[in-house]
């Protein structure tokens, strides 16, 4: 237990993978978007379609950058689609 717990410390001072920060580009002919801001927009559009905040469990996307379109999945329940 104890090595487990100096092992997290030692991640946490050093930097790892889940720690760090990241920007992720989705580009298209001569589109850029950030993963964050779909994100955002998803979030957004699913509120629309009745479920509320707290009720987000699980998003699964899919972005389809030829379609113009991501798609995404809210707790294997509520569907829908945004403009990429």
């Amino acid at each position: 237990m104890a090595r487990q717990s100096s092992v997290k410390r030692a991640l946490e001072a050093t930097g790892s993978f889940a720690s760090a920060q990241k920007n992720i580009v989705v580009q298209f002919q001569n589109k850029d978007r950030n993963t964050d801001e779909l994100l955002k927009q998803i979030k957004e559009d699913a509120i629309l379609k009745g479920v509320s905040e707290a009720d987000f469990k699980k998003i699964d996307v899919y972005v389809k950058p030829e379609e113009q379109k991501v798609f995404y999945v809210v707790n294997d329940k509520v569907n829908g689609s945004i403009d990429f």
